[in-house]
Formats: structure tokens, C-alpha cells, sequence
């Protein structure tokens, strides 16, 4: 299970006072979840983990794509057979050649009737002074025209029998094109319905998880930035790391880091932050990637006790930015299989001066950390507001505090802080929370 760790950060700006502080509940509750039951164990180890169904939501949802696209093209391979049976298919071809010649033996026979008529005519009509001659042609002439009228009846009889052949496989020829299409159709409705199964185990799970796990604070979860400098120039790349300690006694099967980057002008009411990109690459995922969305970085893996592991870091400074301040927020958080997680109750924050182009870089690994504390500590303007409720702390540019989690199925992590650092007349704060029982 992710954890879910809620880390916001905006500008606002001050009117009327220098800076913003924001207040926020205390961090974590101070008891850890009772042990579980023996018949909650044997129920859980019963259960797939969220971490299987998430799996099986993934090749579902695979299967579900694969199928959707075997719909569309069983729909155009349809539309293809159907118009190849009305006229070029061999089959088609075959019906309308042994219906023509069904029509064409059919008249055959006609005409052949109509001589027989006309032979035994021509008999009934032989005077009484008909010479024997003539009497034996004209009886010669309707043996001849029945003998042709039999032989065009059974002709017409096999070409009728082809024809009704040749139009029953052309049918059963349609009949197995929807029958295709109709295999492949099923196939997406049990493609659908699997995929809603999957999602709902894994949706349940996952709020399962959320209503029944706390996370707790772990200080013992370090991670330290090493060669940042306290100042950065527009127009440069500057490297540098983070590095990532498990500093207990347990084993954590999954690290998340999260690094931010947050800066403004001089004057501190603007936010130059899209001059920068944060890009990260750890040793199971050396090629370099943009920082999410959502500012995590999963790619790190498990920490034994006493482990590290090193996440490399780029910070690029387009050459546009201007002068002014920044900040990183730089933090971990961990969760095990076994469903216990946690992480440091705050966040590290590394301030930095930016300079503008052609500015000479400041020293490596000058930027130090100002540890967030918690709030409500008493003389320290972050006294605690409201009660430990779920309800989002209303911030940042779009209004309300961002409930997002790490690419993976979340369980809310048990921390709720926040602290702010002043940049010109505006501030810059970051917040974890926790998403508490049902109110969440």
C-alpha cells in the first residue's frame, strides 16, 4: 500500500502584512493502531494484497483494452465480409453465377414445354387424309420435343438444386461473419465485467486500507541533500542528491521520496516556479525522468535496517528566470506489505537565492535545511486551527489542498503539519495531513 502524503505549496500573496503563516492541526495521533486479532491475521493473509490486485487491475484493464480494439476491428472486418458476400466474394460470385443459370435452365425448360404443346398440336390437328408419313413425323417431332422438354426439366432441377447451394453457403457465409463479430462483442462485455470486478476489489481494498490503517511518524527515515548551493543562476543545471536512511530497525519494503521545488522574484508576489524542472534518476531507474506532477519519486525501492539509497537530482534553471528566491521541500515516506507505513511528521526545506543569467553560481552543498516544526509549538505563530478532521485546508491557485497520491493505490499517511518560510512580501508553505477516519 502507497502511502499518501499530502504535500501542498503555493504563493500568496500579502497585501496588507509581509507574509502569510498558515496554521494547521497537530501531526499524528500519538498511539499506534492495536494489534490485530488472530482471526484478523488469518483474514488478511486470506485476502490478495492491494499490491496483487493492482496488478490484476492493470491486466485487466490490458485485456479490456485489447478487446475494445478487437471490437472496432471485428466491426470493420465485418463491414468488409458483408459487402465482399454482396458482391465480390467467390461465394457471391458462385450464387449469382448458379442463379443465372438456373434462370437460364428455367427458360430452357420453358421453351422446351412450349414445344411439346406445339408437337402434340400439330398431331391433334393431322386431318383424316393424312398420309402415314405424316403421321409418323409429326409423332417423331413430339417424342423429340418431349425427350428435350425431360432433359431441360432435369436440367433445370440440377440448376435450381446448385443455386439453392451456392445461396445457402453465401447465407451461412453472413451467418458466420456476425457470428465472429458476436464472439469478439462477448468477449468485451466479459472484458468490461472483469475489469469492473478488478477495479471494485481494488477500490474496496484500497478504502479498506484507508478506514482501517494509520500511518505513524518514523524520524528514523532520513533523507539529507548533498550539493545543493545557496545560490542558483538562470541559464544553468545544478546537480546534486538526496540520500535516503533507514536509521531503524525495520525493514521497509518501499520507499517514496518526494522532492519540490518552489521559488518567486525578488519581490516575492510572483511565481517564477515554471522557469524550473527537477528531473531525478535512481540506480533502478538510471535514465533521467521529469519529477510527477504530484513532485514523488517511487523508483527507490526497499531499505533494510541501516540501508541508503542515493537519488540523483537535477535542477534546471531556464535563462529567462528572474532574480529572486527559491526553496526546496525535500522528504520520505515509507510503506511496507504488511500494511504499516509512515514517514518524518515535516518536511527539510533548502532555501536558495536565484540569480539572473551571466550571475556567478554559489558554492556546492551550501543550501542548508530548516527543519518545518510542528504546529501549534507554542511561540512560533503556528498555533493549531480546527480539530483533527480530513477537511482540506483551503490553499494554493486553485482553492482547496490537493488530495493526491503516488502512482500506486494510497493509504492516507498520518501526518498533519505545516510550516512557512517567507519570501519578499509573500510565503511558501508546505503541509501533510492526514486523511482522518470517516470524515476523510
Amino acid at each position: 500500500m502507497k502511502i499518501r502524503r499530502v504535500l501542498a505549496t503555493a504563493v500568496a500573496l500579502a497585501v496588507t502584512t509581509p507574509a502569510v503563516l498558515l496554521s494547521v492541526t497537530p501531526a499524528v495521533a500519538d498511539t499506534k493502531p492495536a494489534a490485530p486479532s488472530q482471526t484478523q491475521t488469518q483474514n488478511k493473509q486470506s485476502k490478495p494484497s492491494i499490491k496483487e490486485l493492482e496488478k490484476a487491475a492493470a491486466e485487466a484493464q490490458k485485456a479490456y483494452d485489447k478487446a475494445v480494439k478487437a471490437k472496432a476491428d471485428a466491426e470493420v472486418k465485418l463491414e468488409e465480409t458483408l459487402a465482399a458476400l454482396d458482391s465480390t466474394h467467390p461465394l457471391a460470385v458462385a450464387a449469382k453465377a448458379a442463379g443465372q443459370a438456373a434462370k437460364d435452365a428455367a427458360t430452357a425448360k420453358d421453351t422446351a414445354d412450349r414445344a411439346v404443346t406445339d408437337a402434340k398440336a400439330v398431331v391433334d390437328a393431322l386431318p383424316e387424309t393424312a398420309t402415314e408419313e405424316e403421321r409418323t413425323a409429326a409423332a417423331n417431332a413430339l417424342s423429340e420435343a418431349e425427350a428435350t422438354a425431360t432433359t431441360a426439366a432435369a436440367a433445370k432441377t440440377a440448376a435450381d438444386t446448385k443455386s439453392a447451394e451456392a445461396t445457402e453457403a453465401l447465407d451461412d457465409a453472413r451467418v458466420e461473419a456476425f457470428r465472429v463479430h458476436g464472439v469478439v462483442a462477448r468477449a468485451l462485455t466479459d472484458a468490461l465485467a472483469a475489469k469492473t470486478a478488478a477495479d471494485q476489489a481494488l477500490a474496496k481494498a484500497i478504502k479498506e486500507a484507508e478506514e482501517g490503517q494509520e500511518c505513524e511518524p518514523e524520524l528514523d527515515l532520513t533523507a539529507d541533500v548533498t550539493g545543493l548551493p545557496s545560490t542558483l543562476v538562470a541559464g544553468t543545471t545544478t546537480a546534486f542528491s538526496i540520500r535516503v536512511t533507514n536509521g531503524s530497525d525495520r525493514h521497509m519494503d518501499e520507499i517514496i521520496a518526494y522532492a519540490g521545488v518552489h521559488a518567486t522574484d525578488r519581490s516575492g508576489l510572483k511565481d517564477t516556479g515554471a522557469f524550473f524542472r527537477l528531473q531525478w534518476s535512481t540506480a533502478a531507474s538510471p535514465k533521467w525522468q521529469n519529477i510527477n506532477k504530484h513532485n514523488y519519486i517511487d523508483a527507490i525501492g526497499a531499505l533494510k535496517p541501516g540501508a541508503h539509497a542515493d537519488v540523483k537530482l537535477r535542477l534546471t534553471v531556464d535563462k529567462a528566470a528572474p532574480a529572486g528566491n527559491g526553496v526546496a521541500f525535500i522528504a520520505a515516506d515509507f510503506f511496507n506489505e504488511d500494511g504499516s507505513c509512515g514517514g518524518a511528521p515535516g518536511a527539510d526545506m533548502y532555501e536558495f537565492d536565484v540569480k539572473a543569467a551571466g550571475g556567478k553560481p554559489g558554492k556546492p552543498a551550501a543550501a542548508k535545511p530548516v527543519k518545518t516544526e510542528k504546529p501549534g509549538k507554542s511561540g512560533t505563530g503556528l498555533e493549531p486551527q480546527g480539530t483533527t478532521s480530513g477537511t482540506p485546508v483551503k490553499t494554493g491557485a486553485n482553492g482547496s489542498l490537493a488530495d493526491t497520491g503516488s502512482s500506486s493505490a494510497t493509504t492516507p499517511i498520518a501526518l498533519a503539519g505545516g510550516a512557512a518560510v517567507v519570501l519578499g512580501a509573500a510565503a511558501m508553505f508546505v503541509v501533510r495531513r492526514r486523511k482522518a477516519g470517516s470524515d476523510a
